[in-house]
């Protein structure tokens, strides 16, 4: 790497961290980011007592940036690929979406149906899950289309993460190399949340006697851990957007 790429990247992380504490200064106190005209000054207290709350408020921020930023680039490299699974949705759109998901899934219920001769509970619960996955996939573009910060967040990423996430999971069903990397994974983030999550909800017991994780229940598990998952996701990429505009 040369001299000038590198002075670059530390360039570029000066102004991410500067960024980023001067939004953790804006949380309490006016006119902290600086704007591209420069025109209106960073605000700062006038008594001595204000201003000793200003610097006691932008130490505290100094360990919450170093442990933030992390999540910036991660953030980052999520809006690089999200953007690039947007471009093809948009291109596609959401009549091709919806046929591109019609023949994947079709084709894997037909696999499991005559190649596989799977037994007509799994048949169901592959048609059940292409429909979701299908579902979810047009869900995802139209909600990206309406716009809003919220939306795309807390609607269209989690029905985007599911319908990239339900189809290797029902796969693993049928194959074992893909369950081998599948299942165990499904398994131990299910026993997580119900321990961490749901036990203290007092949901815990309730699961127990009624579901069994096993068989289609993946699918149903992924499903579920899709919605919080989509809701990180799209955390991680308005950080991103807030610190780093481009």
């Amino acid at each position: 790497m040369s001299t000038g790429s590198e002075q670059g990247i530390v360039g570029g992380i000066r102004i991410d961290i500067k960024r980023l504490h001067e939004t953790w200064m804006a949380l309490i106190y006016p006119r902290q980011r600086a704007t591209d005209e420069g025109v209106l000054g960073k605000w700062t207290p006038d008594s001595q007592f204000g201003l000793a709350l200003y610097r006691l408020w932008s130490a505290i921020g100094l360990p919450v940036v170093a442990l933030t930023y992390p999540l910036v680039l991660l953030g980052a490299f999520l809006r690089f690929q999200t953007r690039r699974v947007d471009s093809t949705a948009t291109r596609l759109g959401v009549v091709g979406v919806v046929v591109l998901s019609v023949l994947v899934w079709g084709a894997l219920i037909a696999l499991a149906r005559y190649q596989l001769d799977l037994a007509t509970g799994g048949i169901v619960a592959v048609a059940a899950a292409s429909l979701v996955a299908t579902v979810s996939a047009a869900l995802a573009v139209v909600t990206r289309r309406a716009g809003g910060r919220a939306v795309t967040v807390f609607v269209s990423y989690p029905f985007g993460v599911t319908a990239i996430f339900l189809p290797p999971v029902v796969a693993a069903l049928f194959s074992p190399a893909v369950a081998d990397a599948v299942i165990p994974l499904s398994d131990s983030l299910a026993r997580w949340l119900l321990f961490n999550v749901m036990d203290p909800l007092g949901a815990g017991d309730f699961l127990r006697a009624n579901f069994e994780r096993e068989g289609a229940a993946h699918a149903i598990i992924w499903f579920g851990i899709s919605v919080p998952l989509g809701w990180l996701l799209g955390l991680l990429v308005t950080l991103a957007d807030l610190v780093r505009p481009t």
